[in-house]
């Protein structure tokens, strides 16, 4: 936990200069050996996709470039980056100066970006920048919401800490595949207990699939969970993957943007699932009810 909380809950001066030694990894396996996750065997491929919505430099000749910094890195890294670190990392450019135009400043800047992350998360990272942000389209618009599904109103909600026994099969039933999502994702984090809002997208096949009610309270009950988005996705997966043994899954969790960064794992047996829009090294998917 001591690196993890090296910044968060903390106040923070504000680097002034390029700070690269800002940065903090935080090793996956602290929290996948939990769940029983092996990082040799995972039983999933996935990409983390982080969305910075304050990056800025300025050109030699002084003119502020700012826009959207999408960063896209694969699950099986050994770390992932710590989020505040990443903002206070991204701010130590603000007052430097980079190339003779915007152009020649955003590649020194991009490049620089990308170098330190794979340095520090040890593996191969994706860093584009968007100077608007026109999304590209929608990777959930056919999910169903499961709130708003009229049955959903006569469901009683008791149960707020993670409870996987909530997770039933759908017995009456001639259909073998689910793609359900909802809005009424929220978590904490882990250091701070501040809560984390979000939207989590499942896509499921195989001989038994969940019953919605019963997949609607469940993912309510991580209302309490203290954990990073990352392990709250990996954590939705692995407890459908043993309670329903599919042959296709899919999660993803949708956080909202909080200190100018939002954070959206995706988790899958099969990379055809992957969310195209939200992957894409050059799309930005449309935002969701809580971005």
């Amino acid at each position: 936990m001591n690196n993890e909380a090296k910044y968060l809950g903390k106040a923070i001066n504000y680097p002034k200069h390029y700070a690269p030694e800002i940065l903090v990894p935080v090793p996956r396996h602290l929290n996948r050996e939990i769940y029983g996750l092996a990082d040799n065997n995972l039983p999933f491929t996935g990409y983390d996709i982080w969305h910075a919505y304050e990056l800025s430099f300025l050109t030699q000749k002084g003119m502020p470039v700012t826009g959207l910094l999408k960063i896209i890195y694969p699950a099986d890294s050994p770390n992932i980056v710590e989020s505040k670190s990443l903002k206070l990392y991204l701010n130590s450019f603000n007052m430097e100066r980079y190339g003779s135009n915007k152009d020649e400043g955003l590649n020194i800047v991009i490049n620089t970006i990308t170098e330190d992350l794979e340095k520090m998360l040890k593996t191969d990272v994706k860093a584009l920048f968007f100077k608007g942000h026109e999304p590209s389209g929608s990777d959930f618009g056919h999910y169903a919401i499961l709130e708003e599904l009229p049955e959903m109103q006569e469901v009683e909600f008791s149960q707020y800490q993670e409870a996987p026994e909530l997770l039933t099969t759908e017995k009456e039933t001639s259909e073998n595949k689910i793609k359900a999502g909802t809005h009424l994702l929220r978590s904490n984090c882990k250091v701070t207990f501040q809560p984390d809002w979000g939207s989590a997208f499942i896509h499921l096949k195989g001989t038994q699939i969940p019953e919605k009610a019963g997949l609607l309270k469940y993912l309510v009950s991580i209302r309490n969970e203290n954990h990073f988005h990352e392990e709250i996705c990996e954590m939705i997966y692995k407890r459908l993957w043993d309670q329903f043994s599919p042959d296709e899954l899919m999660v993803s969790c949708i956080y909202t943007r909080r200190g100018g960064i939002d954070i959206c794992p995706v988790r899958t047996n099969l990379p055809e699932l992957m969310p195209v829009n939200l992957i894409h090294e050059n799309r930005l998917m449309s935002k969701l009810l809580r971005q």
